[in-house]
């Protein structure tokens, strides 16, 4: 029998179809949202999570990226001494967005950075399926919403349907930094005042 089906190394592998199943409950997605989100099937993620079928590096990773953890999260590696979560941030369209959560579907919150003077003129409105809130925390944040013009200073925050023609722009000297939660279906967040 090989090494990697006895001891240690199998203990490791039976416990990763439980973590996973833990992930998913955590996040309230379905098997059908992650499978969406990852590329795998419904039935193999099942299996996945039932132990049934043994994970390998090439259905780790994916699942990995989609639940926003390190790999060694998924397979229980043991600790570095550093608890601290790296977000990874990413670029889009000269923006760097910064994840705050870390679960697929459902709402998703970022740490938005707008440099100075993006876009420039002439603005091209957009719609997409969705719906948004966003906090300003530094800058001016330049929003065309329909056919209003509005600018947002820090503290200042605003909310709208996504599939409203808009544009998101800094039209300053400054960066904008912003806090944006999105949901992609329409989930509409909810603020107390």
């Amino acid at each position: 029998m090989p090494f990697w089906q006895t001891g240690p190394v199998q203990e490791v592998l039976d416990a990763v179809g439980p973590r996973l199943r833990a992930l998913r409950s955590e996040r309230a997605v379905t098997l059908a949202q992650v499978s969406e989100t990852t590329g795998i099937s419904v039935s193999t993620l099942s299996r996945l999570e039932s132990g049934q079928r043994k994970p390998t590096l090439e259905l780790l990773l994916p699942l990995a990226r989609a639940y926003q953890v390190p790999l060694d999260e998924l397979v229980d590696a043991p600790e570095t001494g550093d608890p601290r979560v790296r977000a990874k941030p990413f670029t889009r369209h000269g923006r760097t967005f910064i994840p705050l959560t870390r679960r697929p579907g459902g709402v998703q919150a970022y740490k938005v950075v707008i440099p100075a003077h993006d876009p420039r003129p002439p603005y091209e409105p957009a719609t997409h399926e969705g719906y948004e809130w966003l906090y300003v925390l530094s800058g001016r944040l330049f929003l065309v919403l329909g056919t209003k013009e509005l600018e947002l200073g820090a503290g200042e925050v605003v909310e709208f349907d996504t599939r409203t023609p808009h544009v998101v722009a800094n039209r300053g000297d400054v960066p904008v930094e912003m806090i944006g939660l999105f949901g992609p279906q329409g989930e509409r967040m909810h603020v107390r005042s």
